[in-house]
């Protein structure tokens, strides 16, 4: 029997969302996880090139005025940088061919490769389980960061460059989307109607697991991969996200805010992982406030001599 090999993927990407707190966020994620000495750890290089401080403000501007011709033609913020990671994640990958695959991010747009690599490997026929508040199925139209177009992009909606481009695109029918706050969806959103993606909403999955469940059933899935980004947790339950900025009040947030907590969550992936074999965990958007705002106040001390990243 062959034996079944699983590659952890620690890719501290931020250039998708503009946020280079996803760094350590990213990178902490890799140390709570619990570790498996026979699953090869792999890191993936992220450029740290812009001139940029995790935490700071008004640090969006900044990048926004590093474009490139690479950036003119995609429609996507840092394409340049994104490409050159997402090439080497993708060679990585071809070159262990893994069966599964742990991935700890940074921003939405680190699931691109590996979940596409995971359909190709399964011939077509993987199913996702979109664990997020929101859909990110955007077009470059609508949006021009990579983290709100990365699923649109791997169901081949937006093939118009070498970023954005998927070569074997995901069915429509084997893509769910889990925890979605569907009465926020935005005009940017609205292939998610369009396409008609099955959505289990945070309600539907408070007590139980059978929507996502019964998915798999009827789909004849047998290999699954979760996207689980971060965002789907309510800010009560579960502080270190986006929403639970100390100071920041969830209320007035300007996107949707999670609703799930972390034992329905995890109550939902080991159902699921007991009706199909969990190929794929790419885990999102870790934001562990507490730990970025100490790490900023130390790096204001001349002891440390501090370069970011750490």
């Amino acid at each position: 029997m062959k034996k079944t090999s699983t590659l952890r993927m620690i890719i501290p990407e931020w250039h998708g969302g503009l946020n280079p707190n996803y760094v350590l966020g990213a990178e902490l994620l890799a140390c709570i996880a619990p570790a498996d000495n026979m699953q090869e750890t792999v890191r993936i290089p992220v450029d740290m090139s812009a001139d940029q401080r995790p935490g700071a403000k008004g640090s969006v501007e900044g990048i926004k005025d590093q474009f490139s011709a690479a950036e003119e033609n995609s429609g996507v913020d840092e394409a340049e940088a994104l490409h050159r990671q997402m090439q080497a994640a993708d060679k990585l990958l071809r070159e262990k061919n893994p069966d599964r695959v742990i991935v700890f991010g940074g921003d939405c747009s680190v699931t691109q490769v590996p979940f596409a690599y995971l359909n190709e490997k399964f011939q077509g026929e993987l199913g996702v389980i979109w664990l997020d508040a929101h859909p990110d199925v955007s077009g470059t139209g609508d949006s021009s960061h990579l983290h709100e177009m990365v699923l649109g992009n791997l169901l081949g909606l937006n093939p118009g460059s070498q970023i954005t481009q998927v070569k074997h695109p995901l069915k429509k029918s084997h893509v769910i989307m889990a925890g979605l706050i569907e009465e926020r969806l935005r005009h940017m959103d609205r292939a998610c109607r369009e396409l008609n993606l099955r959505i289990a909403s945070p309600e539907s999955l408070k007590r139980n697991s059978e929507p996502v469940l019964a998915w798999i059933k009827e789909n004849g899935i047998r290999h699954v991969a979760v996207h689980w980004d971060l965002d789907v947790l309510s800010p009560v339950d579960f502080r270190s996200i986006y929403p639970a900025e100390p100071y920041t009040d969830a209320a007035a947030f300007p996107a949707a805010v999670g609703r799930m907590t972390l034992d329905q969550v995890g109550r939902l992936l080991r159902d699921v992982s007991a009706q199909a074999e969990l190929v794929g965990l790419s885990i999102t958007e870790h934001l562990p406030w507490d730990a970025i705002r100490m790490r900023n106040t130390l790096a204001g001390i001349s002891l440390f001599q501090y370069q970011w990243p750490v």
